[in-house]
């Protein structure tokens, strides 16, 4: 699986590109947080299990831990309250000592902290999915699965209709939402335009599943694309943890000046 290096990038280079999209409402302190939990989080029970290793302790029981910890979801259910509580004070100690800029003067708050802690973990098996067990892992190899690789795929009609609606669906809505002549509301139409992707791409993924996994004989749903994995992998590995962040923000009324403490 990735290493220190790739994990603390990708998700820096996200959380700094927040930062500048939002003007600070994505703070340095969000940004730190968000890549602990992207790196460090779900591989403390690895940690953990090692150190015990080295230091000749059973590690039995935190083997166990190990596993059930480095996981995306069970990350967050075990160790999210504690950790929350702990990176939430930690933010206020690095405002008050000036240790680190918060742009708007304010820490992080607890639901803040729980949600990045969560972006954290699904950012981390991101990389994990795509990267390790020699690409044999069971996301990726679920991911493929939803491919047609017995041999060349047919080009089913009904498919080349549905596939070919909904992506002149998904592109004329998006213009139509954003037709010139409107009076201009950047987030109303871009709410518009999310809810537009999400519309479409649940009838895509439906089509897709309907193909793969309701069809007698299984038919290939869109040539030999692998497009249901890849659109699931997407959504749980990059735009929610994303979209996380972005819930995690300050609110507006904050700006940018720093509030006296």
């Amino acid at each position: 699986m990735p290493g220190p290096g790739p994990h603390l990038m990708y998700a820096m280079s996200s959380g700094l590109a927040l930062t500048h999209l939002t003007r600070g409402r994505f703070s340095p302190h969000h940004t730190l947080t968000y890549t602990l939990n992207a790196f460090f989080g779900p591989d403390i029970g690895s940690f953990s299990e090692w150190l015990t290793s080295v230091l000749f302790l059973d590690s039995s029981v935190l083997a166990f831990l190990a596993d059930s910890i480095h996981h995306p979801v069970y990350y967050v259910l075990i160790l999210g309250l504690p950790l929350c509580l702990f990176y939430s004070w930690a933010s206020g100690v690095l405002v008050k000592r000036s240790l680190l800029d918060s742009v708007s003067g304010v820490p992080l708050s607890r639901k803040q902290c729980l949600l990045l802690i969560s972006a954290g973990s699904f950012s981390h098996f991101f990389l994990d999915h795509l990267f390790e067990e020699n690409g044999k892992s069971s996301m990726y190899t679920w991911i493929l699965s939803t491919g047609w690789w017995i041999n060349r795929a047919p080009v089913n009609p009904d498919a080349v209709v549905v596939v070919g609606f909904l992506c002149t669906c998904l592109i004329g809505g998006f213009i139509y939402i954003n037709r010139v002549g409107l009076p201009k509301s950047t987030r109303k139409q871009s709410y518009q335009s999310m809810k537009l992707i999400m519309i479409i791409a649940s009838l895509y993924t439906f089509w897709c599943a309907s193909q793969i996994y309701w069809a007698n004989p299984r038919r290939p749903a869109v040539g030999e694309e692998a497009d249901l994995g890849v659109l699931v992998f997407l959504a749980t590995y990059f735009l929610l943890p994303h979209g996380l962040c972005i819930l995690s923000m300050n609110s507006e009324d904050l700006h940018t000046d720093h509030i006296p403490l």
